[in-house]
């Protein structure tokens, strides 16, 4: 944790990555408005709430804020495309639409790695903390695949578009199947939470919808498991000569 406004402060602007901020309802001054600004420079998530839940969780002089330091670091989405893009290699990023379970998160991560993807892409907002547990899920891939967390997954996609990258998601009820997907060009694949799938709203901005076929009626996949999948066809076809 960290514990205070202007160690919060320092840490922001020496760029250590922050999960969460608490700030105190109604809490008022200068260095108050600096952290606000600089959270939203670094699309660090803001939770306001009563000082009687900061005083549960610690003691100590909090000043109205206290902050959880982040176990991975986060990067800029045109930084990890320009780096990909300047070692050589084909884009393959993953973006996670309410994926809440931080165990699923780490079984993405994990199984990203090994097919070659190099990004995930997270949102400030509405997936699981990439807490403790979601690192021992990934068996530490969440220390090695770059990680992106972005405002808004409707401004990642657009602007992953404009650097050429596809972008294809998941739907049960899509017309071309997994294997038929050009994935030797640059591709990003959107997974939703497995009760609600993708918003709507970013299914209608990606080039193209897919399904996994399915030799019985059964169509529920845990979404981690449907993630190996389609990346292992991902990394299939881009193998093959």
């Amino acid at each position: 944790m960290i514990i205070g406004r202007q160690p919060l402060v320092e840490a922001l602007q020496n760029g250590r990555g922050v999960d969460k901020i608490l700030l105190q309802k109604n809490v008022v001054g200068e260095t108050a408005a600096a952290i606000r600004k600089l959270a939203k420079d670094h699309n660090v998530p803001v939770q306001v709430v009563p000082i009687e839940k900061l005083n549960s969780i610690s003691r100590a002089n909090h000043q109205g804020v206290i902050a959880f330091a982040a176990l991975v670091q986060y990067m800029e989405l045109q930084q990890v495309i320009d780096h990909v893009v300047g070692e050589g290699q084909t884009p393959l990023f993953v973006l996670l639409d309410g994926v809440t379970d931080v165990r699923n998160i780490g079984a993405i991560a994990r199984t990203a790695l090994c097919c070659g993807a190099q990004a995930l892409i997270i949102p400030d907002k509405g997936v699981g903390a990439l807490n403790e547990e979601a690192l021992k899920s990934s068996a530490g891939a969440l220390q090695q695949i770059h990680v992106v967390r972005v405002n808004s997954l409707m401004k990642a996609v657009d602007e992953l578009h404009m650097n050429g990258i596809k972008v294809f998601a998941s739907e049960m009820t899509a017309k071309s199947q997994l294997d038929k997907l050009e994935w030797k060009e640059p591709a990003a694949v959107v997974m939703g939470s497995e009760d609600k799938g993708v918003y709507p709203a970013l299914m209608k901005i990606c080039d193209e919808t897919f399904r996994i076929p399915m030799a019985g009626s059964f169509e529920s996949l845990n979404v981690s498991v449907a993630a190996g999948m389609i990346l292992y066809e991902a990394m299939k076809t881009r193998m093959q000569s």
